[in-house]
């Protein structure tokens, strides 16, 4: 397996651990007394500030960016934040495992979205598609309860959002190295959700009510996202968003450990298969993420003529 593509891996299922721990914490958060839009609104601000700071202080050179490739981080921030605020409503009606589990379709939106930039998967990846679709719909089974369909219909469309942001920065990761791209995407999503929390909410928490959750959740965004684009930069959105599948096995143990919940026989047979699916990429061809076809609805996104040496040696 070649470097570049074992270093894509590593920081793929890096982000999906951090990203594992997103929803456990979120619900935590929300059951400690953080309302939705609060919690999105300091976990993505915080995030974003403590990463501006450090680029800033010590990596300097990662502040560049050009004019185009700001635009695509800023209209993919803008959906990546409205598909938070949809991730953190929902969460508030589902359990975090639940809600995990429904988030964890993204992948297949990825597909659509990539077959429509004329960037269309391999046959092992829509396999692993199809075996992740069975695993989640094994692992939405929970006999005897009835589910919210209103939380579950936002959590799809969280994912749905989610989706749609990766192609778009793996257009900017082409010429951008990876913490420049997660630097502006932050600071566009904190750009829609701190309006949205002093819009629709403004209800700041009380005196006694523990930080530690939305700490923790700021820690895991600032980390996931530098190594998710990282990521999308070496194997390309598709390949990192099957093997952010991981995140939902970590979010089910340690919704068992700290939340109480658990999972029936036949979710654990959706986890197998989810295992399976993410065992697969050791099989997947190198396909190195490009800019696409020249007509795809993301070929706007390009530097024409820029010198790749510009940005130093971010590859």
């Amino acid at each position: 397996m070649p470097k570049k593509q074992t270093a894509g891996i590593i920081a793929a299922f890096s982000s999906a651990v951090f990203l594992g721990f997103a929803p456990v914490f979120g619900k935590l958060a929300i059951t400690e007394g953080f309302t939705p839009f609060a919690v999105v609104a300091l976990r993505t601000g915080f995030a974003a500030a403590i990463l501006f700071i450090v680029i800033s202080l010590f990596y300097r050179q990662y502040l560049y960016i050009f004019p185009v490739g700001l635009v695509g981080c800023m209209l993919a921030g803008t959906i990546n934040g409205l598909g938070s605020l949809l991730y953190y409503l929902a969460l508030e009606r589902l359990d975090a495992s639940l809600g995990q589990l429904l988030y964890s379709l993204y992948p297949f939106f990825v597909a659509l979205w990539l077959i429509l930039d004329h960037q269309p998967p391999s046959r092992l990846t829509f396999f692993r598609i199809a075996l992740a679709t069975i695993a989640v719909l094994l692992l939405t089974s929970v006999p005897g309860r009835s589910v919210d369909v209103t939380g579950v219909i936002m959590m799809i469309g969280a994912a749905v959002l989610y989706a749609m942001h990766l192609p778009i920065n793996q257009r900017v990761l082409y010429e951008v190295p990876a913490p420049t791209v997660a630097l502006y995407t932050l600071l566009a999503m904190s750009a829609v959700v701190i309006p949205a929390y002093f819009i629709f909410d403004r209800a700041w928490p009380a005196a006694n009510i523990p930080w530690a959750p939305v700490a923790g959740l700021t820690f895991v965004t600032v980390f996931s996202r530098i190594a998710l684009f990282l990521g999308v930069k070496k194997i390309g959105g598709m390949q990192t968003a099957l093997l952010g599948l991981a995140e939902l096995l970590i979010a089910i143990v340690f919704s068992n450990i700290l939340l109480g919940e658990s999972l029936s026989l036949l979710q654990w047979m959706g986890a197998l298969g989810l295992s399976v699916s993410l065992i697969l990429v050791m099989y997947e061809q190198q396909s190195p993420p490009t800019h696409g076809g020249k007509t795809g609805w993301l070929s706007w996104i390009r530097a024409p003529g820029l010198p790749k040496d510009i940005f130093g040696p971010y590859e």
